[in-house]
């Protein structure tokens, strides 16, 4: 395969330049910078017969995004989203590598398990689907998961997403055996009991509109907590959905002592606020809540300084009749994986942040952070490659959601930005017809 003229920005090297990109099998054989004559015309004159050849000019190449926190599902959920139609809504947002949650069911705590949702990402056959392993066996946060056979099996982080792990002595042996396989350990920081029974944000709004709140403390405390267990362990921690100012510094405070802590962010939680629950709005109804705007300029700023490492999407999916619930009983979580990209591009356009730096969010940094490889355009990496129309504008409409759920926060707003092209060991996996 030959990608011809594009803008190719590669985060792992941080360069930009328009060229391309010879594809050989599943490899990146060669990349051209346009004016490099000598190189491209050798090059294009050992073109095969029969090899395929994109037209990007005017499209920007960059490497297949890796979002490092997705839930599918798969097994025992499938109703909402099983790894078929994750992958596909994935494709079709220029994704090519994800990360899945363990609070399946039953509980991906058993290599068993682990290997059940690879064999299903191979039929699948579109993306690379890295699980991650419990911590506790059951996500009860009493006994710790069987990690060691379970990266045997495949995994490549630990987490208990969803029921975060309550006690220190738990979390600090969770850390101390983890890192023994090489695992890092991803933290949803959430004291539950400060959590309570809340459904948003605590604070004006939610007291005017009769509903439950969850305070900022109860993210703070324990980003605190695990903190200061990774650094009195010196081990490393990964804490994921950051959501108020005080977490970030925190987390900037932690790094400035030299703490082996890393963390990521939503484009939810980057681009909108407690305000859309007005109405009662359940697609706005995620664990932790969409804060006030102090709170999302925080992190835009922290992103901006590099204290935030990753971009990821926490894609939740939810039927429709489960969101169709009241506030209250309605369960936490939006879907995102066809919005990462233009949400990438909107914080370049509004906020004026770095491509490179939202390209390197989504592809190097955490592949770095799982242990995986990808992220990189140069001569000997995976074809791993996302070519984008950073200027398309469309609207999402439940109809272009390819994931069985459509209970996403951005409904009904416009897009800009789309992938056209999305290529995994190089082969095409998805071609936008629109």
């Amino acid at each position: 395969m030959w990608i011809k003229g594009a803008d190719i920005l590669d985060p792992a090297v941080k360069k930009r330049f328009i060229g391309d990109i010879h594809v050989v099998q599943d490899r990146i054989k060669g990349v051209y910078p346009l004016g490099d004559h000598s190189r491209d015309e050798k090059a294009w004159a050992e073109k095969v017969p029969g090899e395929e050849v994109i037209d990007a000019q005017g499209l920007l190449a960059m490497p297949g995004m890796i979002d490092m926190h997705v839930h599918f599902r798969e097994p025992g959920f499938e109703y909402k989203e099983d790894i078929l139609s994750g992958s596909m809504a994935a494709v079709a947002g220029g994704i090519t590598a994800v990360a899945c949650m363990a609070n399946t069911s039953p509980v991906n705590d058993d290599p068993a398990i682990t290997r059940f949702i690879l064999d299903k990402a191979d039929q699948a056959g579109l993306i690379r689907v890295f699980p991650v392993g419990a911590v506790t066996k059951g996500l009860e946060g009493k006994d710790l998961a069987e990690m060691g056979r379970m990266r045997q099996a495949g995994i490549v982080a630990v987490s208990d997403d969803g029921m975060p792990v309550q006690d220190a002595v738990m979390l600090r042996r969770a850390l101390e055996y983890a890192s023994t396989f090489g695992l890092m350990l991803i933290s949803h920081a959430q004291d539950m009991g400060l959590s309570g029974k809340g459904v948003m944000n605590e604070g004006a709004l939610s007291a005017a509109l009769g509903l439950e709140g969850i305070p900022w403390a109860a993210e703070d405390v324990m980003v605190a907590r695990d903190i200061m267990v990774a650094e009195y362990t010196g081990l490393s921690i990964h804490i994921t959905h950051l959501s108020t100012r005080g977490s970030i510094e925190l987390v900037r405070q932690a790094k400035a002592r030299g703490v082996k802590v890393t963390c990521d962010v939503t484009p939810h939680h980057l681009l909108l606020t407690e305000a859309m629950v007005k109405g009662y709005n359940t697609n706005a109804k995620m664990y932790p809540p969409l804060r006030r705007e102090d709170d999302r300029l925080a992190l835009i700023e922290g992103f901006r300084q590099g204290i935030i490492d990753c971009i990821v999407t926490d894609h939740a999916p939810h039927s429709y009749d489960e969101k169709a619930l009241d506030f209250d009983l309605a369960p936490f979580g939006v879907i995102g994986l066809q919005t990462l990209l233009p949400a990438l591009i909107r914080l370049h356009l509004d906020h004026g942040i770095d491509l490179m730096r939202l390209v390197d969010s989504v592809s190097v940094t955490p592949a770095g952070i799982l242990g995986i490889e990808g992220g990189s355009l140069c001569p000997g990496a995976r074809a791993d490659i996302t070519l984008v129309d950073t200027k398309d504008k469309w609207v999402l409409k439940p109809e272009n959601i390819r994931s069985k759920a459509h209970n996403s926060a951005f409904l009904n707003q416009t897009m800009t930005g789309s992938a056209l092209y999305t290529i995994v060991a190089g082969q095409v996996v998805y071609k936008n017809e629109n």
